[in-house]
């Protein structure tokens, strides 16, 4: 006689076979991650947006005195802003349009011609050079932009590391490089440049000659004005801007004006002034300060590249329900200022539902990666990639407010 199976037996069987079930049949139990890309500005061909207001071309030659209604017949970036309106679009030829200062009120469109790259930027070429014969070379420079830190910052801490001239918002770039500032003509090297403020006189250490050098002439791209401009008021629609670089601003390439709460402040009450601000597929890159201020409602930055800033890359404020997905953050503080509080996106006052996902925040040697500053109800932070942020074998000293650069930054103040 065949000996039986014990119950102890037959009830670990049972067991394993309720838990074979309970497995194959309960749902598939998915875990959330980064989605390795493609993060930043893809390049693609875009189509003519098809709207009901007017479609305008520009060039970088473009005639201010054309319509610009035909591609055939181009006009200036500056003639369109000033001519559109709400749901017009501009559509940019390719090449550099050396350009700033575009006040808007309006939400457009802006994107390239098909696959064309349209470059804005904020530097004029310096072409006539002064050779003192000492290794120095100057220009003189009418568009400068000197600045002082915030009154905040502690000089008497933070002054032997960080030079008073690094707060001036001036750059000068020699074939793209970028060279960091002196104090004065005996520091000036082949990476370096200085400023006589009184005369307007711009000092570098390398030969210009046969060599592409662009000095900073305006400190804003864009500016998404809430006041009347070009004869018509605020619409309080945001523009969609797809596809463009803008690139070497002193200061920041974006000002998205609206209102700022120094009280507490009901989400009703801001964040209305300009809504649903589109900014997808851009590189935003060496702003002396900020890539860019956005204030308003419903703000999506998407698939951009926002690099080689200063004290912030973005920075978002008193503004509800805003996305920032599939970005690339990366190179803030370039200059290594210290005694402010860096970061590659800033998150502040009194934002709500703000949502930083699928990001690639990287490289921030001098910088925190991601902030939530103060006042933030209900943030999102999910499935960021993030690496190379601050440099985890620096001595942590008293003389940093925050012991070390993070990168996610939830702030409770």
């Amino acid at each position: 006689m065949k000996p039986g199976i014990s119950f102890q037996h037959r009830s670990r069987i049972f067991g394993l076979l309720l838990l074979l079930v309970a497995v194959f049949m309960s749902p598939v139990i998915s875990f959330s991650q980064p989605s390795g890309g493609p993060y930043g500005p893809v390049r693609q061909n875009y189509n003519l947006p098809q709207i009901q207001g007017n479609v305008i071309f520009v060039s970088p030659d473009g005639d201010e005195k054309a319509t610009g209604l035909s591609i055939d017949s181009p006009t200036s970036i500056e003639t369109a802003i000033s001519r559109v309106s709400t749901g017009d679009a501009i559509i940019l030829r390719g090449g550099i349009y050396r350009t700033g200062d575009l006040i808007l009120n309006q939400g457009i469109t802006m994107q390239p011609y098909m696959d064309e790259q349209p470059v804005l930027k904020g530097t004029f070429v310096a072409e006539k050079w002064r050779n003192l014969g000492n290794g120095l070379w100057t220009t003189h420079w009418e568009k400068l932009f000197p600045a002082e830190p915030a009154d905040w910052w502690q000089r008497d801490r933070e002054g032997k590391r960080t030079p008073l001239h690094k707060f001036n918002n001036d750059m000068v770039f020699v074939d793209g490089r970028l060279l960091q500032s002196a104090g004065y003509e005996a520091e000036v090297d082949e990476n370096s440049f200085y400023i006589d403020y009184s005369s307007g006189t711009v000092y570098i250490g390398t030969d210009p000659t046969d060599k592409l050098v662009e000095i900073t002439a305006y400190d804003v791209a864009i500016h998404r004005t809430i006041k009347d401009a070009h004869g018509k008021s605020n619409d309080g629609k945001g523009p969609v801007i797809r596809g463009i670089t803008f690139t070497q601003y002193a200061y920041r390439a974006f000002e998205f004006d609206g209102y700022n709460p120094e009280e507490v402040s009901p989400e009703t009450a801001h964040g209305k002034d300009i809504v649903g601000t589109t900014i997808e597929h851009c590189t935003i890159s060496f702003c002396s300060r900020v890539a860019g201020y956005f204030r308003g409602d419903h703000l999506t930055i998407r698939n951009c590249k926002v690099s080689d800033t200063s004290t912030e890359g973005v920075f978002v404020l008193s503004s509800s329900d805003v996305l920032l997905e599939k970005n690339i953050f990366t190179r803030n503080n370039i200059e290594r200022i210290t005694g402010y509080y860096p970061s590659a996106v800033k998150i502040f006052n009194q934002c709500y539902r703000v949502t930083c996902a699928d990001n690639l925040v990287k490289d921030l040697p001098f910088s925190n990666g991601i902030w939530y500053d103060v006042g933030n109800v209900d943030g999102v932070f999910i499935n960021n990639w993030i690496e190379n942020v601050g440099i985890v074998d620096r001595r942590i000293t008293g003389n940093q407010t925050w012991p070390s650069e993070s990168g996610f930054f939830f702030e409770i103040s």
